[in-house]
């Protein structure tokens, strides 16, 4: 029998990066949930490799505004578009009652980038955050959004519906940003981020994540952390980049957890309250244990 090809994009995965294969009901109940109020997650659509995992403990982040973006970044597994559908007005209602009925105590809600719309999707975050509210006032919200192309009054929209946590991923190192990611920019993320801080006058803390293996060196890594910390940002995810096919941006290396943990170090000392470093790491990957947790 021949062995298995290994994906040519995709090395063999290193022995300190093994993703959990959960065995229970937990997964086919939120798939099921899911597909019953017509919801969908980055879980999914962007092949997460903790999906088993997180579904299995019946969570999921949400992901609203349709399931095609209108950037195409080269990292990212979410389909393109650029004709798409309005804003579904039903869909607050829809994420709240998932969420209801995943029994969840923080809840993780992303978003397409949506170029197309004047707000940039800005109202659907609010709403859905109200809605949340209305149904379970108890639980955590964490919003994880585009840029919204540094409107101001789009990224004041979703603060004032007061999430408990800001999310904005900056995503790679600056001199790899423009090559990365559609339209994006490294320093208006970090602006959007700045801003973000600024307009909540540092009551809702501002969180921002970064991909690694793509090409960059550790100390541009090291730049990055410190870029984020000036902008007020006060949570970081650092996690190990994986291509989602051969289409994708190319693997450069896989980082050892030794490196992680250095830049974890680093991190805390440069004044972060809550960072997990690790290659598994994804921005929303355990959302609600690391802001309930001590750094």
């Amino acid at each position: 029998m021949n062995a298995e090809k290994k994906p040519s994009y995709r090395p063999k995965l290193p022995p300190w990066i093994r993703v959990k294969v959960s065995c229970g009901s937990g997964r086919d109940e939120v798939s099921q949930i899911l597909g019953q109020l017509k919801l969908n997650t980055v879980c999914s659509s962007a092949r997460c490799p903790n999906l088993n995992e997180c579904w299995h403990k019946r969570t999921a982040t949400f992901m609203i505004l349709g399931d095609q973006c209108t950037r195409n970044c080269k990292f990212c597994a979410v389909s393109h578009g650029n004709v798409l559908p309005p804003p579904d007005s039903d869909e607050p209602a829809r994420v709240a009652e998932a969420a209801a009925r995943m029994n969840l105590k923080y809840v993780v809600v992303t978003s397409v980038t949506r170029d197309d719309l004047p707000d940039g999707g800005a109202g659907q975050f609010a709403a859905v955050i109200k809605a949340l509210r209305t149904v379970l006032p108890e639980a955590g919200v964490e919003v994880l959004t585009p840029d919204f192309n540094e409107d101001i009054v789009a990224l004041k929209t979703v603060l004032d519906a007061k999430p408990t946590v800001f999310n904005h991923n900056i995503e790679t190192v600056e001199r790899l940003s423009t090559s990365i990611r559609s339209k994006a920019n490294y320093r208006r993320s970090l602006q959007v981020l700045q801003n973000a801080n600024r307009l909540c006058e540092g009551k809702i803390p501002v969180k921002s994540g970064l991909m690694v293996g793509l090409g960059e060196t550790d100390d541009e890594v090291v730049q990055a952390i410190l870029d984020l910390r000036k902008a007020g940002v006060s949570i970081l995810t650092i996690g190990q980049y994986l291509p989602p096919s051969e289409k994708h941006w190319p693997l450069a290396r896989y980082v050892e957890p030794e490196q992680f943990d250095k830049w974890g170090a680093l991190a805390r000392e440069a004044g972060f309250s809550f960072v997990a470093s690790a290659p598994l790491v994804r921005s929303s990957y355990n959302a609600g244990e690391l802001i309930n947790a001590k750094s």
